[in-house]
C-alpha cells in the first residue's frame, strides 16, 4: 500500500499532460476547477524536498514511525532539542506520567554488547547512576545495537519490554509488546526454566525492532542469565535499558485503564494480579511515547493477554529445521511452509498466517471451526472468488490505519497534517468496503462466517461513513501514485465549507495549469517532444523521449538544468519551473493546513465510534488467511520436492502444524492428536562429518528437547549420535529413546543404527518402520542398482551392507569395493562369534522382556478382565517359547 502522504513504490514510468480538468461548484456558485491535467507519475519515494519539507520531531504516522526510529539511531552523535511536550508536558491522561525535564537527547547507540562494561559517559536526570551503563536518553540507561540492525528496522516494527522477577520469583517473566503499525498491546506472563525457552520462542515469533529491559539486568559483573541469552539469540536487534523504576506494575495498570478500548475491558480481570507483565507494559508505553513523539488517545488501544496455554510451542530450532518461515539454504527463497500457504492479499492476513504457523492452535473446537470455513470456501466458488479477488484484496493495512488514527501527535507539522488527511481518505475507502463484504457473507452457512456477518452489522460503520461523507467529497478515493493521491488530498473537503480553502485551491489549480502551459510553450519553442511529469522528490519537471542525434549539437538548450538521462529519456527542469514549483508547494501547505483543521474536527466527532474498526481488522485478516488456505489446497498436494526419511519426518511435522492452524490437510491425516509442543532434530548432510562441534550441537539440541518435552509433545529426531563413534552413538540413542518412552511423548526417531531397532523387544509401545528399496539389474546384467520406492513398511529393514551397495553404484574403483567387501565380511564374523548367545543369556533376556511387558501392562492397560486374561496367557506362551528347553541346552553345549 502507499504510505502516509501518498508515498508509492519506485517506478520508472511517467505520463504526459493530457485532457481537460473537472470542475465542482465553488464559493457563491462559482465553479471550482481541479488542475487540467492527468499527469503521469515518476514513482519515487518522498524526500525532504516534497510537500513542505520534513517533520521536525513530529510523529511519523502512516507506518513510518519505525523508519524514523531507525533513521534517528543511524544518525550518530546528533543532539536533538526536545519539544515543549517532551520537556515535561506529555502524559497518558494525567500528569503523573510525565517525563522529567531534559535539555539534550543523544540518540547514538553503541556498536556491540561488549561495550557494557565501559564507564558512564554523560548523565541525564533519569540515568540510573550505576556504573557500567551508558546514559543516552531520558529513558535509556544505554542502547546497544549491532552494525546490521538498521537494515532490520526497515522491516521490523515491534517493540518488546521484558522483565524478570528477582529472588524467589526468578524465572517468572513478564512481557509486553506493541507493533508501531498496529495499535494492539500484547501482554504475557509465564514461568520459564533456566533455558528460557518460552521467552526466546516468543521473541522469535515477534521479530522485534527493539527489546527493552531493566538496567539492573545488565549491571557490570552481575548480568542476568536472561539478558545474556536474549542478547546471544538476537544479535541484530537493538537493546535498550530503562531504569528499573519505570517497570512499575501500578502505573502499568493505570495506563491500561486509561488507554484500553471499552471493547477489550475484560483484560483488567485477566492481568490485575500479573505484576510482571503490567510492569513491562508501563515501561513499554512510556518508551513508545518518547520515541514516537506522540501519545495514544484515551480508550484507543486493543490490549490482550496471551498466555502460553492456548497455542502449541515450536522452539526456534525446530522452526528453523522445518523451514517454517525461512528457507535454510536461501533466505530469499519462498520454499517454506509460509511460502506454500501464503496466498493472502492483505498485510494483516500475512501477519496472522505467519503468527499461526509459529504458534499453532491446541483447541480442537477452534481448529474444526476453521476447517469448516475452508470447506465452505472450497465448495462455493462464487463466495471464494467474490471475497478474495473482489473485496479482500481491496483492503489496505487496516491495523496500520488504526494505529495512526489513535495517535495524537505532540507537534502539528505539514507532514502530520498531510498524513491525517491521507488516513481519513484511507478510512473512507475502508468503510466503503464494509457493505460489499457483508453482502458476500450474507448467505454463508458455517458458524464463524455467520458470526463475521453479524459483526459487520454494527451501526457504527454507517455512522462514521455518514459523518465523513458530510465533509469529504463522494468521489474522493484512495489511488496509487503520489501525484494522484496529492490531488485527492487537495480536493478532499467539499466546497463551501471553508471559503479560504476554496480560494487556496483555485490558486493551486492555476499554478499547476500555468506549469503545464509553460512546458507546452517550451515544447513549441524548441520543437521538442516535451511533456509534464511529476515525482515526489522533484515536484513538476520536464521529460522527453528523444535520440541524442535529434538535438541541436547533440545537447539540450542552455536554459534547462538538472539534466539526467536514462537510455533515450531525458529529465530536466528550468529556473522558471523551479520557482513555480516553490509557489505550488507554498499553496499546497496552505491547503493542507486548512484541510487539516477541518479533518481534525471531523475526527473528533467520529472518534467515539472508531473502535468498531478493531472488529473489521480482525475479520479481514482472518478471512484473508482462510481464503489463503482454500487457495493453497486447490493448487498444491503438499510435500517438498525431495525424498527419503528426513522429508517424511518433516512432512509429519508440517501436516501437524497445518492441521492445528485450521488449514487443509490430507484426508488420511484428519484424525490426529493435538500437540502442545513440537520439537525437531532434523539431520543435515554436514551431520555425517565427525567432529566435536557437530557432536556438541547434537547434544545441545537433544538436551533442550529432554528438558522441555512432556507427554503432550510431538518429538521428531533424525540421525542422533552420528557425530561420534558408533558405540557411543548407539548408547546415546538407546538412553534417549528409553527416557522419551517413559515420558510418553509421541516420538518419531529415525536412525541408521540397526541395533537400536531391537528396542521393540523390550517396550511394547515401540514400532519399527522402514522405507523399502529394490535391487534392479542393469540392462547389461553385470551390475545391480538400488531403486528407491518411497514406500513405508512395517518392521525394520532386512537390508544388509547398504553402504557397500551404494558404493557399487558410485564411481569408486572396483578393487576398492572388493577389498571393502572382504574386510566387512571378516569383521561381521568376529562380531557374530562374540555375540553368540548362551542358554543362560537367552533365559535372562526372555525374563527381562516378560517383566517389562508386565510392568507396561500394569501401568497402561485398559483391557477388561477377560481380555487381560487372554493377553497374559499369550505372554506366558511367548516367554516359554523364548526359553531354551533342557534338550536344546544339551545340544548347544
Amino acid at each position: 500500500m502507499a504510505g502516509a502522504g501518498g508515498r508509492a513504490a519506485a517506478s520508472a514510468t511517467s505520463e504526459s499532460y493530457t485532457g481537460r480538468g473537472s470542475s465542482t461548484p465553488g464559493v457563491g456558485g462559482r465553479t471550482e476547477h481541479t488542475p487540467r491535467y492527468t499527469l503521469g507519475l515518476l514513482q519515487t519515494p518522498h524526500s525532504s524536498e516534497s510537500t513542505g519539507g520534513a517533520s521536525s520531531g513530529g510523529a511519523r504516522p502512516g507506518g513510518s514511525s519505525e523508519e524514523g526510529l531507525a533513521a534517528r539511531r543511524a544518525a550518530g552523535n546528533s543532539a536533538v532539542k526536545p519539544s515543549v511536550s517532551e520537556r515535561g508536558e506529555s502524559c497518558f491522561g494525567d500528569k503523573s506520567s510525565c517525563v522529567e525535564n531534559t535539555n539534550t537527547l543523544n540518540l547514538t547507540s553503541s556498536s556491540s554488547v561488549r561495550g557494557l562494561n565501559s564507564t558512564c559517559i554523560g548523565r541525564t536526570p533519569l540515568s540510573s547512576g550505576r556504573s557500567g551503563c551508558r546514559s543516552r536518553t531520558p529513558l535509556m540507561g544505554y542502547s546497544v545495537t549491532s552494525s546490521s540492525a538498521v537494515s532490520a528496522h526497515t522491516v521490523a516494527s515491534v517493540i518488546v519490554a521484558v522483565v524478570e522477577g528477582r529472588g524467589l520469583a526468578r524465572g517468572e517473566v513478564g512481557m509486553a509488546s506493541i507493533d508501531l503499525k498496529n495499535p494492539e498491546m500484547i501482554l504475557s506472563q509465564f514461568a520459564d526454566n533456566t533455558t528460557y525457552a518460552k521467552v526466546i520462542t516468543k521473541l522469535k515469533i515477534l521479530t522485534p525492532l527493539e527489546i527493552i529491559m531493566s538496567n539492573t539486568a545488565c549491571d557490570a559483573g552481575n548480568t542476568t542469565n536472561l539478558f545474556s541469552l536474549i542478547t546471544e539469540h538476537f544479535k541484530n536487534v537493538t537493546f535498550t535499558t530503562v531504569q528499573r523504576k519505570y517497570f512499575n506494575e501500578t502505573k502499568g495498570l493505570e495506563y491500561i485503564e486509561q488507554l484500553c478500548a471499552s471493547e477489550f475491558s475484560t483484560i483488567f480481570m485477566e492481568v490485575q494480579s500479573k505484576y510482571y507483565c503490567l510492569a513491562a507494559a508501563a515501561a513499554l508505553l512510556k518508551y513508545v511515547e518518547f520515541i514516537q513523539n506522540a501519545v495514544y488517545a484515551p480508550k484507543s488501544l486493543k490490549v490482550r493477554f496471551q498466555g502460553s496455554e492456548k497455542t502449541a510451542m515450536i522452539d526456534s530450532s525446530s522452526a528453523q529445521n522445518l523451514e517454517l518461515v525461512i528457507n535454510n539454504r536461501d533466505s530469499r527463497n519462498g520454499h517454506t511452509l509460509l511460502g506454500v500457504l501464503n496466498y493472502t492479499k492483505t498485510p494483516g492476513g500475512s501477519r496472522r498466517l505467519r503468527s499461526n504457523i509459529l504458534e499453532p492452535l491446541v483447541d480442537a473446537e477452534t481448529i474444526n471451526t476453521r476447517l469448516d470455513c475452508v470447506q465452505e470456501l472450497l465448495q462455493d466458488e462464487e463466495l471464494f472468488f467474490g471475497l478474495q479477488g473482489g473485496i479482500i484484496s481491496k483492503f489496505l493495512d487496516t491495523e496500520q490505519l488504526l494505529s495512526v488514527l489513535v495517535q495524537i501527535p505532540k507537534q502539528d507539522t505539514v507532514k502530520t497534517a498531510e498524513s491525517k488527511i491521507t488516513n481519513l481518505i484511507y478510512l473512507k475507502h475502508t468503510l466503503e468496503l464494509v457493505e460489499p463484504l457483508k453482502a458476500a457473507l450474507r448467505s454463508c452457512n458455517t458458524q464463524l462466517l455467520k458470526a463475521y456477518y453479524n459483526s459487520l452489522e454494527d451501526t457504527r460503520f454507517g455512522i462514521i461513513l455518514e459523518k465523513i461523507t458530510s465533509v469529504i467529497n463522494d468521489d474522493t478515493r484512495y489511488t496509487k501514485g503520489c501525484l494522484s493521491m496529492r490531488t485527492q488530498k487537495c480536493y478532499a473537503v467539499k466546497p463551501n465549507i471553508n471559503e479560504f480553502l476554496d480560494i487556496a485551491r483555485r490558486t493551486y489549480t492555476e499554478i499547476v495549469d500555468d506549469i503545464a502551459g509553460m512546458i507546452m510553450q517550451l515544447a513549441e519553442k524548441y520543437s521538442l517532444p516535451m511533456k509534464t511529469s511529476f515525482s515526489s522528490a522533484r515536484g513538476f519537471f520536464i521529460q522527453m523521449n528523444a535520440d541524442c542525434s535529434t538535438l541541436p549539437n547533440g545537447q539540450l538548450p542552455s536554459e534547462f538544468t538538472k539534466i539526467t538521462k536514462m537510455k533515450n529519456t531525458y529529465s530536466f527542469t528550468s529556473a522558471d519551473l523551479i520557482k513555480m514549483n516553490e509557489r505550488c508547494q507554498e499553496s499546497l501547505r496552505e491547503i493542507y493546513h486548512m484541510t487539516y483543521l477541518i479533518v481534525c474536527k471531523l475526527l473528533n466527532e467520529i472518534y467515539e465510534h472508531i473502535h468498531c474498526l478493531y472488529k473489521l481488522s480482525d475479520i479481514v485478516s482472518m478471512l484473508d488467511m482462510l481464503l489463503s488456505f482454500a487457495h493453497a489446497c486447490t493448487l498444491s498436494d503438499y510435500g517438498p520436492n525431495m525424498s527419503g526419511k528426513s522429508t517424511y519426518l518433516k512432512q509429519i511435522a508440517l501436516c501437524q502444524i497445518m492441521a492445528q492452524i485450521g488449514s487443509y490437510v490430507p484426508a488420511e491425516y484428519c484424525s490426529f492428536r493435538i500437540a502442545e509442543q513440537i520439537f525437531t532434530r532434523i539431520g543435515m548432510d554436514d551431520d555425517i562429518e565427525t567432529n566435536a562441534s557437530t557432536f556438541m550441537k547434537e547434544m545441545k539440541e537433544i538436551t533442550y528437547i529432554i528438558q522441555n518435552a512432556n507427554d503432550k509433545s510431538l518429538i521428531i529426531i533424525d540421525e542422533l549420535g552420528r557425530g561420534t563413534s558408533a558405540e557411543e552413538g548407539i548408547g546415546i540413542c538407546y538412553a534417549a529413546c528409553e527416557y522419551l518412552l517413559n515420558l510418553k511423548a509421541f516420538t518419531l526417531f529415525a536412525t541408521h543404527f540397526l541395533e537400536l531397532c531391537h528396542i521393540d523387544t523390550l517396550y511394547p509401545n515401540v514400532e519399527n518402520y522402514h522405507f523399502e528399496v529394490q535391487h534392479v539389474r542393469s540392462s547389461a546384467g553385470n551390475k545391480e542398482k538400488i531403486a528407491y520406492t518411497y514406500t513405508l513398511s512395517k518392521g525394520y529393514t532386512e537390508e544388509k551392507n547398504y553402504g557397500l551397495k551404494a558404493a557399487e553404484v558410485s564411481s569408486l574403483p572396483s578393487s576398492i569395493i572388493l577389498d571393502a567387501k572382504e574386510i566387512t565380511s571378516h569383521i561381521a564374523k568376529q562380531i557374530l562369534h562374540r555375540q553368540k548367545s548362551t542358554p543362560e543369556m537367552m533365559k535372562q533376556r526372555a525374563a527381562y522382556q516378560l517383566a517389562m511387558r508386565l510392568v507396561q501392562t500394569a501401568r497402561n492397560s485398559r483391557l477388561d478382565p477377560d481380555s487381560l486374561r487372554v493377553y497374559l496367557k499369550a505372554l506366558k506362551k511367548k516367554y516359554e517359547a523364548s526359553c531354551p528347553t533342557p534338550r536344546e541346552n544339551d545340544e548347544q553345549q
